[in-house]
């Protein structure tokens, strides 16, 4: 057969030739896998920022506080004042010794304000516990935690508060907030003032309620817990949760949100026929 009589050629294989296509292909191929685990590595980096700002830092604090507490019978006051009213002391001072700082604190002194000659030079050896990990701000001697000063509240300004004063239930009573952009001194007799904390969390990053945390802004109980409050935090519930004696009820919705419900009003008795 004619089949029989051809010959068959073996066909020897064509060396490997690295080309522009090649590289074409893979720089796609590494740019689609830095794609998908760049924003998962972010992620995890905020998440971790997150969990140091809310369990370590306010978490320390708000132990600090506790000891405090546990030494003096009440919490430390918002400020200590002069003879006039003025403020002259923190209580981000007064609680150096139960974070650990007691030669900070020894070095600190309360003959002359915060920003006298002496304590000046004491500023930029800021505790970092005061400071948030995802905040930008080049300035280290600002806090990102403060307390909310107002009457009614924790911090009612000059004087103490004790848990026994905290009739709403300091599970539901808040000690402190975070504030993003903050301007004050660690050592500045200077907080977030209750009409501020009400507006809302991340309306005003300046001086209310906010954080560089997505979505919210961390605080801390009275009872010594941290939690994350979200945008949309309605005034009502912030109110009730910054007061420690307004009778609120605080519940939780289907979607986990807390929500704060008026005080229980006593509807009076109507006296009977002959009880006049």
């Amino acid at each position: 057969m004619i089949m029989d009589n051809i010959q068959q050629c073996e066909v020897a294989p064509r060396p490997f030739r690295f080309t522009l296509k090649h590289l074409l292909f893979i720089v796609v191929g590494v740019g689609l896998i830095c794609g998908l685990c760049v924003p998962l590595i972010q992620s995890a980096r905020e998440a971790a920022r997150r969990a140091s700002c809310q369990g370590l830092r306010l978490g320390i604090i708000e132990m600090a506080l506790v000891y405090y507490h546990d030494k003096y019978g009440c919490f430390p006051p918002a400020y200590i004042a002069d003879k006039q009213g003025k403020p002259m002391h923190s209580w981000r001072v007064l609680i150096l010794p139960f974070l650990g700082y007691d030669d900070l604190y020894k070095k600190y002194d309360f003959s002359e304000p915060w920003n006298g000659p002496k304590n000046s030079l004491l500023a930029k050896e800021m505790p970092p516990y005061y400071r948030c990990p995802s905040v930008t701000n080049s300035n280290l001697q600002v806090t990102n935690y403060v307390a909310v000063v107002g009457p009614g509240t924790v911090w009612p300004g000059r004087d103490s508060v004790s848990w026994k004063g905290i009739t709403d239930g300091s599970s539901y009573t808040i000690m402190l907030v975070a504030v993003a952009d903050s301007d004050i001194n660690w050592m500045e007799p200077r907080d977030m003032s209750f009409d501020q904390a009400i507006l809302g969390v991340n309306v005003d990053r300046k001086s209310g309620i906010s954080s560089n945390h997505p979505g919210g802004a961390g605080y801390a109980m009275a009872d010594g817990s941290h939690r994350f409050r979200y945008n949309g935090t309605s005034t009502e519930t912030l109110r009730a949760m910054l007061t420690i004696a307004g009778g609120e009820t605080i519940e939780e919705d289907h979607a986990g949100n807390l929500v704060a419900r008026p005080a229980a009003t006593t509807t009076p008795s109507v006296p009977r026929s002959g009880e006049l």
